[in-house]
């Protein structure tokens, strides 16, 4: 029988080779890079000069920020060699390597849906940030056409019941998800948001829908469809354009900006 660290070890190697597998993939699919492109412009635009912040990414095992923005801070919780830092983001707290009230920005695309404990993370991570600081993270919006496609054509789990905001079962750092946790917090349940209060002004929130089809239209990380690029350009302004004028219909993903008290 399997020892429970054999089996979490197994889980880990496997989570960093999919997670190379998949920054390779993100890399070949221009289109996608693309909507990543936009998608940094757009979570940073509040910004003169992104290029001159001190920014702290959570989850860069894939993400191509630093392809945008060298000057970012790469961190995952994998052991990667191309991370500046790999720490566990619920102990960020008790992180040396970073000074409190050190940070301008910390920054996550797609990966509160996979923490333990967003709010605990959210609330440890503001000892980090300067006064007026920032989070800013990406996520899935579930408007009527983007619950169809979360619920039954993606792999991650989703659970609109949950009666805590957290994951009961954590498997590895790319196992384990709800894809609906960040939306149930920030639009959902207020409650789970003032928890955040003390450490951020939440009534200075801004959340702002991202994207409808763009993003499955460029075949994901999974796969490539080979739509030209300046073809894909054009129905990608389109589509953020439906995504903004008819969130509830159509929106797939949202961006919230947190200001550190």
């Amino acid at each position: 029988m399997r020892s429970a660290t054999t089996v979490l070890q197994n889980e880990e190697a496997n989570d960093r080779a999919a997670t190379l597998r998949n920054r390779a993939r993100l890399s070949a699919n221009k289109n996608l890079l693309f909507w990543y492109r936009e998608l940094y412009r757009d979570q940073f635009k509040d910004f003169p000069n992104p290029a001159a912040l001190s920014i702290l990414e959570i989850g860069s095992g894939t993400s191509p920020l630093n392809q945008f923005l060298p000057n970012v801070i790469t961190s995952d919780v994998l052991d990667l060699d191309y991370l500046d830092l790999v720490f566990d983001c619920h102990q960020i707290d008790k992180l040396d390597a970073i000074k409190n009230e050190s940070l301008d920005v910390i920054t996550l695309t797609n990966v509160l849906h996979h923490l333990k404990s967003p709010i605990a993370f959210l609330n440890g991570a503001a000892s980090k940030l300067k006064p007026g600081g920032k989070v800013i993270a990406t996520e899935p919006y579930f408007s009527l056409l983007s619950t169809l496609i979360f619920k039954y054509l993606h792999h991650e789990a989703v659970d609109l019941r949950i009666g805590e905001p957290e994951l009961e079962d954590v498997h590895g750092p790319l196992a384990s998800a709800n894809i609906a946790l960040p939306w149930l917090i920030y639009y959902q349940r207020r409650d789970w948001l003032e928890r955040l209060n003390v450490k951020y002004d939440v009534g200075s929130l801004s959340v702002r829908p991202f994207s409808a089809l763009s993003y499955m239209i460029t075949g994901g990380i999974s796969r490539r469809v080979p739509i030209p690029g300046l073809l894909y350009r054009g129905m990608f302004a389109i589509d953020l354009a439906l995504s903004r004028y008819f969130p509830r219909l159509c929106a797939s993903f949202f961006t919230v900006n947190m200001t550190r008290r």
